[in-house]
């Protein structure tokens, strides 16, 4: 058994050979650098959404005008990969095809406010999924 005073000598003459260098810190932190940049540079990829749930969204707001990906009112802005590379803001993307969706644009109304946004993510990873495919 040994006193309270002994614990405390032991502890202060312990040798400190663990030093803290900036470097050590950024090597140990690096990954999560990397993956919070990663996101930052492509937001979509945290929030990919459901392909299923997006089909039914899908069918429940947007066939009516965009039955089998093509487009009834404006006959050339169809859901195919094709046309969406031309006329989406940002591309062939699940981000771009969510902006549109949620903001609309010419005769194309916003959803932003009537679908939530998981609703929006899952009828845009339907729609890039579908069009990759050949709809």
């Amino acid at each position: 058994m040994f006193s309270l005073g002994a614990a405390a000598t032991l502890s202060f003459n312990a040798p400190h050979t663990t030093k803290l260098h900036a470097v050590d810190v950024f090597k140990a932190a690096a990954p999560a650098f990397t993956a919070a940049a990663v996101l930052a540079a492509n937001p979509m990829s945290a929030f990919a959404g459901d392909v299923g749930a997006g089909e039914q969204v899908f069918s429940g707001n947007c066939a009516a005008c965009h039955a089998g990906g093509q487009n009834v009112i404006m006959p050339e802005k169809t859901l195919e990969k094709e046309a969406l590379e031309e006329y989406l803001d940002g591309g062939f993307n699940e981000k771009s095809v969510m902006k549109q969706v949620t903001n609309g644009k010419n005769a194309m109304p916003a959803f932003g406010g009537r679908l939530s946004d998981d609703d929006i993510a899952n009828v845009a990873a339907y729609v890039i999924k579908t069009s990759s495919a050949g709809w």
